[in-house]
């Protein structure tokens, strides 16, 4: 994401993450929505949630919405898209399970090895 800005990884870790439990977090701010990331633009295209390092995000980011608290229950799902309008949600291309399996196991393995 560094490279991404044209900023040193220091920098970008000095600016745009802190540590939370010993492990790095990016920032957030708190918008009427809640807590969103510091790189989630909500303003450019009012009634979307945009990254503005969309190329660049981390595999966390990349396996949205499939995050455990999501994908507990209908229910669960329904409010995640209430809160973040994600476009592919409900939409587009079916992905199988085996796949989100995948994708939630990358980011562990990315979490283990990443300063995050």
């Amino acid at each position: 994401m560094a490279a991404a800005l044209g900023i040193t990884s220091g920098e970008f870790l000095k600016r745009f993450s802190r540590v939370i439990e010993g492990r790095r977090s990016l920032n957030e701010h708190e918008t009427e929505h809640g807590f969103d990331c510091v790189f989630l633009d909500r303003t450019t295209q009012p009634g979307k949630a945009l990254c503005r390092v969309y190329l660049a995000r981390p595999t966390q980011c990349r396996t949205w919405p499939f995050w455990g608290d999501n994908i507990r229950s209908a229910r669960a799902w329904r409010a995640a898209k209430e809160r973040t309008p994600c476009p592919g949600m409900d939409s587009g291309t079916l992905i199988p399970v085996d796949q989100i399996r995948i994708l939630r196991g990358q980011d562990d393995a990315d979490n283990a090895a990443a300063p995050w």
